[in-house]
């Protein structure tokens, strides 16, 4: 079963067991799925639909950090609560050392030694580990690292 298969399915189960709370949030995220689909027209497979709810979930992310800073923790547990549910729709996220371990490998394999070299780390970093890590921590260890 295909994650948006999956992501169907459970809208369905949320509304037998009547979770208004669930419901909504795949909903949302079914529509942006069926919006890609619609404009590009095509059919999101997998890959397509980590790299979606992945960025779903960064937005939401930054919502709490300013719902936090602004003292609206209503709306930021809303938009946590959404977080943890998209969350079971992305494959589980590397430790610090695996993510280490694969820039060092791509280091290696591109032979960069200078900070300028990054783009071309970041070029295979992103094919390996597209919703296995943040992007934007792998490219602060990396600019640490070659610094």
């Amino acid at each position: 079963m295909s994650l948006k298969q999956k992501l169907q399915e459970d809208m369905k189960s949320a509304m037998r067991n009547h979770d208004a709370a669930s419901l909504s949030t795949i909903r949302m995220a079914l529509a942006a799925i069926k919006q890609i689909e619609v404009d590009e027209r095509i059919e999101v497979d997998d890959t397509r639909f980590v790299a979606v709810i992945s960025k779903m979930v960064k937005q939401r992310k930054e919502s709490v950090r300013m719902f936090n800073e602004g003292g609206r923790n209503d709306l930021a547990e809303k938009e946590q609560a959404e977080i943890n549910l998209l969350q079971n729709y992305l494959p589980e996220m590397l430790d610090d050392t695996a993510i280490e371990a694969a820039i060092k490998d791509a280091i290696a394999n591109v032979g960069a030694s200078q900070p300028s070299d990054m783009g071309k780390v970041m070029g295979i970093l992103k094919k390996t580990l597209a919703g296995k890590a943040d992007m934007s921590e792998v490219s602060k260890k990396i600019k640490q690292l070659l610094a």
